[in-house]
């Protein structure tokens, strides 16, 4: 799995009450575990971020959602947005997009993966989640609809297709440009 399009900066973060079986990560689910996010931080991710060859910002974990990290998270991507708003910004989170899709920080993303992890739906030919419930959304298509609480997806299903899904994972791999299916 990815940790989103292109090569990127990504901000593992320390919280998370989802606790999914499998979790890649469980390290991160203690909010006091993990390294302090500093000042000294935040400036080697925006000098990361000045790089021409870095796709963009991503929040994994543990969950950014967290209560102990939602603040930080949104004020952090607020920042970056303001000063990279080419550069998308990817948030991965336990929770659903139904659940979340009014909390402030989406006005600053441009694509949340929602869902728990599920191990039973685990696959490895997925790009950018870990089991099949999970969403690739894009956020600023889904908040422009009259309705969003139904998400717009990033990208189709690219896993249905066995065909396509070695063409998106050759574009993304090898052009490490967009996913290369049509939304």
């Amino acid at each position: 799995m990815l940790n989103g399009d292109g090569l990127r900066v990504v901000l593992w973060v320390a919280g998370c009450s989802h606790c999914c079986k499998g979790c890649h990560n469980p390290v991160t689910w203690d909010p006091d575990g993990g390294l302090l996010f500093d000042e000294k931080a935040r400036e080697e991710i925006f000098a990361q971020l000045d790089k021409s060859y870095i796709s963009g910002l991503t929040f994994s974990g543990g969950d950014p959602l967290h209560a102990a990290n939602r603040l930080g998270v949104q004020k952090l991507a607020k920042e970056v947005k303001e000063k990279y708003p080419e550069k998308p910004i990817w948030l991965y989170t336990g929770a659903l997009w139904e659940q979340i899709y009014e909390d402030p920080v989406m006005q600053y993303l441009d694509v949340v993966v929602d869902g728990e992890f599920i191990q039973a739906q685990k696959d490895n030919n997925l790009l950018w989640k870990g089991s099949k419930n999970q969403r690739v959304i894009d956020v600023q298509a889904t908040l422009a609809q009259a309705d969003p609480h139904d998400p717009v997806l990033y990208c189709k299903d690219y896993a249905a297709d066995p065909d396509q899904e070695a063409d998106v994972r050759r574009t993304v791999y090898v052009e490490q440009v967009s996913c290369g299916c049509d939304n």
